[in-house]
């Protein structure tokens, strides 16, 4: 954003003040981050930059803890189980929130901000009481440490996000197209999906996109609710750095990372498709 010609001095000093802190804060945010994944190169078992990294010595790079992450077989389970727990829960948070959303949606139900409220909660309550409650219910019914509790449990944290997305973009729905695809014979199951789910289906990809995250980064529920059987990549991560301490971790964090990047943008190219779908932008 550009200043106009006429700004005051006190407006352009405030403008790049402005960007200043937001720069800063950024930098504060972001760097944490970033300075894994160099060290995730580092050719020694240390956490730390090595004297030959500062140096940009070659010999001081290595890809070996990538390597370490493809080849350890306990590496490979936390990810099999990942892989095999977060698709699922995907899938699940994604049906029951976009149902959710389009049922929240009905100006004659009643009680929808108390319902509302409920249904995102799991974003609201501290991780660790949730947890611990998940623990304490599912030992009840008997599917504590089990694959499909761990699937419950991560799909329980993905709705609220899957609601949320899918209930903005419900918000510009035109209703009386609803009302003609009836006119015409269809039954409200064809209405859904020929008319109503090509409209909000970005809301539902991003949704999704945001509950798959959560279910691959979630580490204080699977400790609760999960069995050794059920490991997953975070879960290895927390304990790599308890037990074994192992360098693997960085390279495992980059990875994480990359990924986390990649659906951004993916998150990002459904959102300008939306608006431009909507006319919100030029085409």
């Amino acid at each position: 954003m550009q200043l106009p010609p006429y700004a005051s001095p006190i407006e352009r000093i405030w403008h790049y003040s402005y960007l200043v802190i937001c720069g800063l804060i950024f930098f504060f945010l972001v760097f944490p981050i970033i300075v894994i994944i160099p060290l995730s190169f580092n050719a020694e078992n240390f956490f730390t930059f090595t004297p030959k990294m500062l140096e940009l010595d070659p010999s001081g790079y290595s890809l070996k803890h990538y390597v370490d992450f493809f080849t350890n077989r306990d590496w490979q389970s936390a990810l099999k189980n990942s892989v095999l727990i977060a698709p699922a829960a995907t899938i699940m948070a994604t049906t029951f929130g976009t149902l959710a959303a389009i049922g929240l949606s009905r100006a004659h139900v009643p009680f929808r901000g108390a319902i509302m409220a409920v249904l995102i909660s799991p974003m609201i309550v501290p991780l660790i009481i949730s947890a611990a409650g998940m623990y304490f219910f599912y030992s009840r019914i008997g599917i504590q440490g089990t694959y499909w509790g761990v699937v419950l449990a991560h799909a329980v944290l993905g709705t609220p996000f899957v609601i949320i997305t899918v209930t903005a973009t419900l918000v510009g729905f035109d209703r009386s197209l609803e009302r003609a695809a009836a006119s015409l014979g269809a039954n409200p199951v064809i209405t859904f999906f020929k008319v109503q789910m090509p409209l909000i289906l970005p809301g539902v990809v991003s949704g999704a996109l945001f509950a798959f995250i959560t279910s691959f980064d979630e580490v204080v529920v699977v400790l609760f609710v999960g069995s050794a059987s059920q490991k997953t990549l975070p879960w290895q991560m927390f304990t790599g750095l308890r037990e074994q301490i192992s360098p693997t971790i960085l390279a495992v964090a980059s990875i994480l990372v990359a990924l986390s990047v990649a659906l951004l943008c993916v998150l990002e190219l459904i959102r300008r498709r939306s608006e431009r779908q909507r006319g919100l932008t030029p085409g």
